[in-house]
């Protein structure tokens, strides 16, 4: 699992980062006496939906870190593809003809980026289920029926209650011990 996130993580990273760096420079020749004006343009500037693909690759690797089972596969799954997204406009940034002077080494860090994120993924979509999840200890309770015989489940503190729980801080006691 630690390896699934790792390259999900690095690869998305990865692409954030190249899709931010300056994929071409155009200049623009104007009359004799000024300089020619410069544009550069970055590879979100130029493919826009890359930089967003590579933050939802992050937040896809923690949500596998939060889910288990099927839901784990499945989000294993939309990683795979969305790998494949963004090393697809990592390629189409490789091969296009861009005005200007064109760098590609920013375009092949994206491609990269988007292998790694996708092979998360690939490992996520086929061995997620069986990993562990995180523990039951942060989940709610479940409520007990009415029928059953015990305690109350605990609702909000009120009335009177809630001064008494105060009080009980105020003491240094614990005022939700059982």
């Amino acid at each position: 699992m630690t390896y699934a996130v790792l390259l999900c993580l690095a690869g998305a990273g990865l692409a954030l980062w190249a899709s931010t760096r300056t994929w071409s420079v155009e200049l623009t020749v104007r009359p004799t006496p000024l300089p020619p004006m410069r544009e550069a343009r970055t590879g979100a500037g130029l493919l826009p939906w890359l930089s967003a693909l590579a933050v939802v690759g992050l937040a896809g690797g923690g949500a596998v870190l939060a889910t288990r089972g099927a839901l784990r596969r499945l989000i294993g799954a939309l990683l795979l593809a969305l790998g494949a997204a963004v090393a697809a406009g990592g390629g189409y940034g490789l091969v296009a003809a861009f005005d200007g002077e064109v760098s590609r080494q920013w375009p092949a860090l994206c491609l990269a980026g988007g292998l790694l994120a996708g092979a998360g993924g690939a490992l996520t979509a086929l061995r997620g289920a069986g990993w562990p999840a995180m523990g039951a200890r942060y989940e709610r309770p479940a409520r007990r029926a009415a029928t059953e015989p015990g305690p109350a489940a605990a609702g909000p503190v009120t009335g009177r209650r809630t001064t008494e729980a105060w009080d009980a801080l105020d003491r240094g006691e614990d005022p939700t011990a059982g």
